[in-house]
């Protein structure tokens, strides 16, 4: 999906026997898109891959339930107010805005998984607001820091080991998360015009067969947990080669374009996913023409809702939010900077902010662990004078 990578021990060819210096020989596991016509991953196993008992699911997140329907209104969610839930990844997930296509939530674990975990539901991608640690799959440990991106293919298993550090992550269930395809040149290559290129981004580590000692795997799909007792240690993989596997982008990489005048959204468009454009907000120059206007403009964009999570920074066109705050403007209802922030941004230089937006094209729905930690007060703060 970004890439093709060989990492470890393949055969000349694939569906070829590879054996061992033993003469054991080695089986395939492929990890396939669009049915067998997109890009897919071809692992060789020690042994059978594909040897699963039944077993209770003994571990998952909460799934998202809407909360009771309201008025259409401009809302702002303080993320930094939930309580710490703690324990591992795989059960301290908590849903605060959705829809048919995107789930987005925060995670603050405080433990590895004790499983290993697969979404057979959607591709995941987490944006690491504080903390780090190993992002660990049978294609080897991808090592995470703070201000990274990290995308998961559907179907992959795997477990995080987070720092002891406290850990903070915006999380995001998505179908077919991707580099937009306008960064690609025509053979899949990243233009050189594009706002980041193939150096950017981190590979996982190929580590080689490796056993701790867990059996228990769980996997989501059709929005249930489903638990089952492996044979012997998923991780005996001697090689693998392919175009889907887990990496790491550090959103400050990202080469934000600057205009005469303000450029709209998508010029800051990082990952696409079915119904949804992930875009990244970084410290930058403002636009350089000499009567800019360089504070976003108001606009109605009827055709998608808008959440913003705000990392950290100057946010110029809000008061009252900070890092942590998730600001979601519905499509139907026109939105902006607060009162004064358009006209306070004429002869700016500069913005320091750095935010993670989402722009959906079906609306989205709270749950109740988002109106706990609501702003009554947001839709009226963009009043003049209230």
């Amino acid at each position: 999906m970004l890439d093709r990578v060989v990492a470890g021990i393949v055969p000349p060819k694939h569906h070829i026997a590879l054996r061992s210096e033993a003469g054991d020989l080695r089986y395939e596991e492929c990890l396939t898109r669009a049915g067998f016509d997109g890009p897919y991953t071809i692992a060789y196993h020690e042994r059978r891959p594909h040897e699963h008992r039944l077993a209770e699911a003994a571990h998952g997140f909460a799934l998202p339930v809407a909360a009771p329907a309201r008025p259409l209104a401009k809302r702002h969610y303080r993320s930094q107010d939930l309580p710490r839930r703690g324990g591992p990844a795989v059960d301290c997930r908590v849903p605060l805005l959705f829809n048919d296509d995107v789930v987005i939530g925060l995670v603050q674990p405080d433990a590895a998984d004790p499983v290993y975990f697969a979404n057979a539901d959607a591709d995941e991608l987490f944006f690491v607001v504080h903390g780090g640690g190993v992002l660990r799959t049978m294609l080897g440990d991808l090592r995470f820091e703070q201000d990274d991106y990290v995308v998961i293919p559907k179907g992959l298993f795997y477990r995080f080991l987070p720092d002891a550090a406290p850990q903070r992550w915006l999380s995001i269930e998505a179908a077919d998360i991707h580099l937009p395809r306008k960064w690609r040149n025509e053979v899949g290559q990243l233009r050189m015009d594009a706002p980041y290129s193939h150096r950017d981004f981190r590979r996982p580590t190929f580590v080689g067969p490796l056993d701790e000692g867990i059996r228990a795997l769980v996997v989501k799909r059709g929005g249930a947990f489903h638990g089952f007792t492996l044979e012997r240690s998923p991780l005996d993989v001697v090689g693998w080669d392919g175009a889907v596997y887990p990496f790491a982008f550090p959103i400050l990489r990202f080469q934000a374009r600057v205009g005469l005048v303000h450029l709209p959204p998508d010029w800051h468009g990082t990952f696409a996913a079915r119904g949804a454009l992930v875009c990244s907000f970084v410290p930058r120059p403002t636009d350089f023409h000499p009567e800019a206007i360089p504070c976003p403009y108001p606009h109605a964009s009827v055709d998608c809702d808008e959440f913003l999570f705000y990392c950290r920074g100057n946010f110029t066109s809000r008061r009252g939010v900070g890092p942590g705050s998730i600001s979601h403007h519905p499509a139907g209802v026109p939105h902006g900077p607060h009162p004064g922030a358009y006209e306070a941004s004429l002869g700016a230089r500069e913005t320091s902010e750095l935010a993670v937006m989402l722009d959906t094209t079906r609306p989205l729905s709270a749950t109740a662990a988002a109106l706990a930690v609501e702003d009554p007060g947001y839709q009226d703060s963009f009043i003049a004078g209230s």
